[in-house]
């Protein structure tokens, strides 16, 4: 579904993506794992075309989209939940929820959508004229995780969604991540908590300092002696 080859980006003067390369078949959840400063929201960023590559080629879905505007990477399918939410602080949950779904026109779906997000964020339902910025970090989380939702992804990309969280809201919002992968949408998943991320996924890949390290499977990863020792405490 999406293959990265080669991918290679500069900020300036700083190489910040030396050659990634990553595949993420239809089905999957993809995990993206590494430390503060890796590399891994600048990929995400690329892929959806938010950063621009110097070299390297992006297919989605047999498409090249590899520097496409980011509206045309949404138009087929590539949504972002991005890090540190950047949901509408004065717009309502359900007037954040309909931004999600901007590019459609089909208003049964979209109610139909919208009343599948309140089934993953009850919470939401609960919230749905109270203005965004007054949610708590976890619903605020929940929301930007629902507007992406709304625009029915082929591809859900998500950018650190448990930082900042609490324990418990960290395991409610990966158990959603699951149920949505299961209703089928795949995920690729960027996150410093690497435990969590690899728990979920079945293939996975280690980013350090703008290469990939390691890559095989979210258990084998899991199990990796030098992933335990840098990412999970020995």
């Amino acid at each position: 579904m999406l293959k990265v080859e080669n991918l290679e980006v500069y900020y300036g003067g700083i190489h910040a993506l030396k050659g990634v390369s990553l595949e993420v078949q239809s089905g999957q959840v993809v995990s993206l794992v590494g430390a503060n400063g890796a590399g891994k929201s600048t990929t995400l960023r690329s892929i959806l075309g938010l950063v621009k590559a110097t070299s390297g080629s992006i297919l989605f879905n047999g498409e090249e989209i590899t520097n496409l505007p980011t509206h045309e990477i949404v138009k087929r399918g590539l949504l972002l939940s991005p890090e540190g939410r950047h949901i509408f602080p004065n717009l309502s949950v359900r007037e954040n929820l309909l931004i999600g779904a901007y590019l459609r026109k089909d208003s049964p779906g979209i109610a139909k959508d919208m009343d599948q997000v309140y089934q993953l964020f009850p919470r939401l339902r609960e919230r749905l004229y109270q203005k965004g910025g007054t949610l708590s970090g976890g619903e605020q989380q929940m929301l930007a995780i629902g507007r992406a939702l709304m625009g029915r992804p082929k591809l859900l990309a998500l950018d650190e969604p448990s930082l900042g969280l609490a324990p418990l809201l960290v395991k409610e919002v990966f158990a959603v991540l699951q149920e949505i992968n299961r209703a089928g949408t795949t995920i690729l998943l960027v996150e410093q908590n690497a435990a969590s991320a690899l728990k979920i996924a079945q293939q996975a890949y280690v980013l350090e300092t703008g290469r990939i390290v390691l890559a095989g499977s979210g258990s084998d990863l899991l199990n990796n002696k030098k992933v335990r020792q840098a990412y999970l405490g020995g």
